[in-house]
């Protein structure tokens, strides 16, 4: 067969992609580090044509004259309203493959005539015909229509030719489908699909710019939603909103400021709020959980169950939620896969169709992922004892690279101003049996006796250089380590020799002193100066729930004033309460969610600090709330 270009084209809803063969591989191609088109088109005050970001950008001040998710209305006939003029959705599909197709005439040297598109595997023979159409209209001769997840399985080629069999769960930024596929060889066979082509990220993002306007309406008394007058700054927020989401996907907390979001009788109102994953993750949750609803069918229909899956395979950027990837995990017991980047999976996987197609034997995608798991060891809890090595991986392994997690932890005793970050290599969850890549001290913490909140931020670059920095969440203030050479692989005589290192540590800790109190007398340095993680996750090492630590030290001495049955009866219920909280905590309101985690901490310093009064009446309160809570 002889060569001829061919490009693969992702027609998504909220962004869209490129790819074609290139220097030996299968590429995504395009200007910037992204390779993404904003799926947005609009027509400027002037009638000048905007395509991808400028028309994105657009949206926040002249909404009227833009328009994006065009891909939810293919096969409707509705016409799309831009300023003083109307378009087919087709139409305006086109514009913006026909941008795609000269971002790939720009990197090939040659412009492209043919091209695979892909679509969701639910899509229609109408809303088929209606994208091949806009491939027509765009100049290019659709050689192939493709479904979405055949694509992401093509991308992941090394699961073909074993007769492996995959789950495809897409959720994209305006739609949703998953897919049961059978690789056997250069053939993938769709078995069964569903999903909801009315669900995406999106929504996700609708959900959080509820909530930061309900915040601005709390705050200055101003609904934005109800007066016309204020589009732009809805769609000022709704834009914060995505930029939210997207960070905290990646990071415990994102904040969101706007100046001058909305003027009211000449006073200028700003909008600045500080938003959760979790508070995020309990927003979206209803919509995570119905996914599961079309796993459940789609299971169903290909007569499968989750043991007879080789792979889950995530494809879209909303597959980034970890509240997704934890659903998944929890209800096929399989860690699903996202080392092939999720937005461009469908793409190189278009990529390697049009590859074949255009005479190039292509096996497989190329891409460059973490080969380890990255994260540092913190004080948490293991069979029922708390232990200063539990370990839960901030990056994971085969996650595409460059990248850049974000993890929150706290100070385990009241007025600890330093704490020692071990950083490790590995999966298990005992650091002890990982491999140390560095460590350091971060000093000079607010001295204070509830605990800290402490985010721990890891970088990873492609050539394995680790940036891992510490830092106190109220401040700012931070202190990092760079290693140079991350990737490092020990031998069994150095991990022996580093293992055995970090336990003799561990044995010469000093206890906290029995008769420990907040006056002047304490150690300025904190109350842990031996080698101690200091921090304590706010998960538990096995159940990945709200843990209640409860030291070691505290349970051997008992409080002043109490005899030593009393303390353990104590501390055996605060354990008790724990397991409670731990299966509830994620069902909570907010505002109950809050509370049993203030009244946590409590529990904590009050265990630090030997006090059973104030450790019976937290218990005591804490559970009373769950009474309420477990009993609505």
């Amino acid at each position: 067969m002889s060569e001829e270009v061919v490009i693969g084209i992702d027609l998504g809803t909220t962004n869209s992609e490129v790819a074609a063969y290139v220097g030996g591989r299968v590429r995504v191609l395009g200007p910037g580090d992204s390779k993404m088109l904003p799926s947005c088109v609009g027509l400027s005050p002037a009638g000048e044509l905007l395509i991808g970001a400028p028309a994105r950008n657009q949206q926040q001040v002249y909404p009227e004259r833009t328009v994006r998710s065009v891909k939810r209305k293919m096969g409707n006939p509705e016409t799309v309203v831009l300023g003083d003029k109307s378009f087919t959705p087709p139409e305006i599909s086109a514009l913006i493959l026909r941008e795609l197709a000269q971002w790939a005439a720009r990197d090939l040297g040659v412009a492209p005539r043919k091209a695979v598109i892909t679509v969701p595997a639910y899509f229609s023979d109408v809303q088929r015909q209606a994208t091949r159409e806009a491939g027509a209209l765009a100049g290019l001769e659709v050689v192939r229509i493709l479904n979405e997840p055949t694509a992401a399985s093509l991308a992941y080629g090394e699961l073909a030719g074993h007769g492996r069999t995959a789950m495809v769960y897409d959720l994209g930024g305006g739609t949703f489908d998953v897919s049961i596929v059978r690789m056997e060889g250069e053939v993938t066979e769709v078995l069964a699909s569903h999903g909801n082509n009315r669900l995406g990220g999106d929504d996700f993002t609708d959900l959080l710019a509820s909530r930061i306007h309900e915040a601005f309406r709390s705050k200055t008394g101003v609904d934005l939603r109800l007066d016309p007058a204020h589009a732009v700054a809805r769609s000022r927020v709704w834009w914060a909103a995505e930029e939210v989401k997207k960070k905290l996907s990646v990071e415990p907390f994102a904040v969101v400021r706007e100046e001058n979001l909305v003027v009211v009788d000449g006073k200028p109102l700003h909008l600045d709020v500080e938003l959760s994953r979790d508070e995020y993750e309990r927003l979206i949750r209803p919509l995570a959980e119905s996914t599961l609803e079309s796993v459940t069918k789609a299971m169903h229909d290909a007569r499968m169950k989750p043991g007879d899956l080789d792979a889950i395979l995530l494809v879209g950027g909303s597959t980034r939620t970890p509240l997704v990837c934890r659903l998944l995990k929890d209800a096929s017991g399989l860690t699903p896969r996202q080392d092939v980047h999720p937005d461009l999976c469908v793409a190189l996987g278009a990529g390697v169709l049009a590859s074949r197609l255009g005479g190039h034997a292509v096996e497989r995608v190329l891409v460059d992922v973490s080969p380890y798991s990255f994260g540092v060891s913190y004080l948490g809890i293991r069979g029922g004892v708390d232990y200063p090595y539990c370990y839960h991986p901030i990056i994971e392994r085969n996650t595409p690279l460059p990248v850049t997690r974000t993890e929150q932890y706290f100070t385990s005793h009241p007025y600890q101003v330093e704490v020692d970050v071990e950083v490790f290599q590995g999966d298990d969850d005992d650091a002890l049996k990982n491999v140390p890549v560095g460590n350091f001290r971060f000093e000079g913490l607010t001295r204070q006796e509830d605990p800290l909140t402490l985010l721990c931020r890891m970088n990873l670059d492609i050539d394995g250089i680790l940036k891992v920095t510490a830092i106190e969440k109220a401040t700012g203030k931070n202190t990092h380590i760079v290693i140079d050479n991350a990737f490092k692989s020990l031998s069994r005589e150095q991990i022996g020799e580093a293992r055995r290192r970090l336990e003799a540590l561990y044995a010469s800790r000093v206890e906290p002193d029995a008769d420990l109190d907040d006056d002047e007398g304490e150690d300025e340095e904190g109350s842990v100066l031996d080698f101690n993680p200091a921090v304590f996750r706010e998960h538990d090492a096995e159940a990945g729930a709200a843990a209640v630590p409860v030291p070691t030290a505290a349970a051997a001495v008992p409080a002043a004033g109490a005899d030593d049955a009393e303390w353990q009866a104590a501390l055996a219920d605060a354990e008790r309460l724990s397991a409670r909280v731990k299966a509830k905590l994620d069902s909570m309101h907010a505002e109950d969610r809050a509370e049993a985690e203030t009244l946590t901490a409590r529990i904590v310093a009050a265990t630090g600090k030997r006090s059973l009064d104030e450790l019976r009446k937290s218990v005591a309160e804490l559970t009373e709330l769950l009474f309420f809570v477990e009993g609505t």
